[in-house]
């Protein structure tokens, strides 16, 4: 399926896992994202994004987010919507 990078890996934190990404286009809730790196690679669907811990539906190109994600993640990885 065709992806569409949307923002860069900026920070992790483990517990809870949550990546925190730099945002370069809009992502919403129930998106489906690619994440990919060195030794980063897989697939998930937005369950929740936060700006600011507030929970939001939809975050804009420029926004600082975070988002749960089921594996670890690295800073600089490359965070992908996989177009349907």
């Amino acid at each position: 399926m065709p992806e569409v990078e949307v923002g860069t890996v900026s920070d992790f934190f483990a517990h809870p896992v949550v990546a925190g990404i730099d945002l370069s286009d809009n992502l919403q809730q129930g998106n489906k994202i690619h994440i990919k790196g060195n030794t980063t690679d897989f697939e998930l669907t937005v369950d929740s994004i936060q700006i600011n811990n507030a929970p939001v539906t939809e975050a804009k190109a420029g926004d600082a987010i975070g988002i749960k994600v089921s594996e670890r993640v690295r800073r600089g990885d490359t965070v992908y919507k996989v177009i349907d």
